[in-house]
């Protein structure tokens, strides 16, 4: 049976809210490297790279040369909003 995702709806303001606490600023600043993406989500880096490339990730990070940038704030928002797989 396929599972339907009706995300949870996170608005910019309460993402924003969760790294006030200057340890997790530190950590997890506003442009992330795919490593450090991969952490508090809980995924391989792999599936990051794989959504990038197939554009499910659009509006969420960069390019730059070979590396991969994402911006935090948008890809927490995606993901805890909309999910990571491409059958959602």
């Amino acid at each position: 049976m396929p599972r339907h995702n009706t995300g949870l709806g996170l608005t910019p303001k309460e993402i924003a809210e969760a790294f006030v606490d200057p340890k997790w600023a530190e950590c997890f600043p506003p442009a992330l490297s795919v490593d450090q993406a991969a952490a508090p989500l809980q995924v391989p880096k792999a599936t990051l790279y794989g959504r990038s490339s197939r554009g499910l990730l659009k509006g969420c990070g960069r390019r730059m040369g070979k590396h991969l940038r994402l911006f935090r704030n948008r890809l927490l928002q995606h993901v805890f909003n909309q999910g990571l797989n491409d059958h959602e």
